[in-house]
């Protein structure tokens, strides 16, 4: 046995499997895609709480994602032992917004057709979904459905407020009502004609109208 036989390393051989070159460009092109998918779950996101930390979780997913498969790529051994060690992977973290879902698996797929060496289709595919995105997430904001809340006296009020949205919105759908002694609570969902919401304000000053509350939501309703 040799001098060099001691220091002899199989972990110290596969240093050069991946080559630097390769990983430099494969994070810089994944962590200026992740930024651009950062960019348009900012520009669609239509939910209550805006969340940054879960843009920058696309942008880490996407990078993390690349380191991957590069090294599953570099490795068929290696690629066999992550299989097994990612499949007792478990996440809790519960998505609360089905879009959210769109651009998780955007992420962890540009970062895998990055590790792959398929750039054109990873950047001219984020491109594509990403303008996809834009202009149908985006579009006209007053055709949303809104949640309307009204607060009534008695039968003769709910009535006039329920005959008063019906001329002001696009369309309205009653969702639940809710009967107390002095008091009727009405949930609508509603789609505006235009984006003026004066309505609510002359709506709140009808006689036996105690309140009304205008609120935008995905669309999700909970029965």
């Amino acid at each position: 046995m040799t001098f060099q036989d001691i220091f002899k390393s199989s972990f110290l051989e596969n240093i050069g499997s991946v080559n630097i070159l390769d990983m430099e460009l494969a994070l810089v092109l994944a962590f200026g895609l992740g930024m651009f998918i950062f960019f348009v779950y900012k520009k669609t996101f239509s939910g209550v709480m805006y969340s940054s930390t879960f843009g920058v979780t696309l942008v880490a997913l996407t990078m993390i994602t690349t380191v991957v498969i590069l090294a599953v790529t570099s490795n068929v051994v290696l690629s066999l032992g992550m299989v097994g060690a990612l499949s007792i992977v478990r996440f809790r973290t519960a998505i609360k917004e089905p879009l959210d879902i769109a651009f998780l698996f955007c992420s962890i797929a540009v970062g895998i057709v990055l590790a792959a060496g398929m750039i054109p289709l990873a950047v001219f595919g984020s491109v594509l979904i990403g303008v996809m995105l834009l202009l149908m997430v985006n579009r006209k904001t007053y055709r949303n459905p809104y949640m309307l809340v009204i607060h009534c006296e008695n039968y003769e009020s709910e009535r006039a407020a329920l005959d008063f949205v019906k001329k002001e919105v696009l369309r309205s759908a009653l969702k639940g009502k809710t009967v107390q002694k002095d008091r009727i609570e009405l949930n609508l969902e509603v789609r505006m004609k235009e984006e003026n919401t004066d309505f609510i304000n002359v709506l709140s000053e009808m006689q036996g109208v105690k309140d009304a509350v205008l609120v935008s939501y995905n669309g999700a309703y909970m029965g």
